[in-house]
């Protein structure tokens, strides 16, 4: 089995930024069969949308309304994905998740951190 614990967030006003992390730790079979890394994240009252994902290999993917604010990193050798936010929006806040992927089984998702960005 595999655990997710994500760290790295709290309250920023509007144009700030913040950085999440998401490490995972268990089964050592199991973590070297995550491919694809995400962050997702839920506003109150909304249903939960992807935001950015990155590959194994490296290749990443925005929601159209964080490109060129955000940015999705990973650290393969710490089992550890990134989510860098820049110039942050009211409209940022909510609950992010991170999400790991295997070719061949169920995702991992993490507990979930909360980003409050005031305006």
């Amino acid at each position: 089995q595999v655990q997710l614990a994500e760290s790295g967030g709290g309250l920023v006003q509007a144009g700030g930024s913040l950085r999440l992390s998401c490490a995972a730790s268990g089964s050592i079979f199991s973590i070297n069969s995550i491919n694809a890394m995400g962050w997702y994240r839920q506003a109150p009252g909304k249903q939960r949308e992807a935001v950015a994902a990155i590959t194994r290999g490296g290749s990443t993917n925005y929601v159209d309304s964080v490109k060129g604010r955000f940015t999705i990193s990973r650290d393969n050798a710490k089992n550890t994905v990134y989510l860098q936010m820049n110039s942050l929006k009211p409209e940022d806040t909510g609950v992010y998740y991170c999400k790991m992927s295997r070719v061949v089984g169920p995702d991992y998702w993490g507990q979930g951190t909360q980003v409050t960005v005031s305006s």
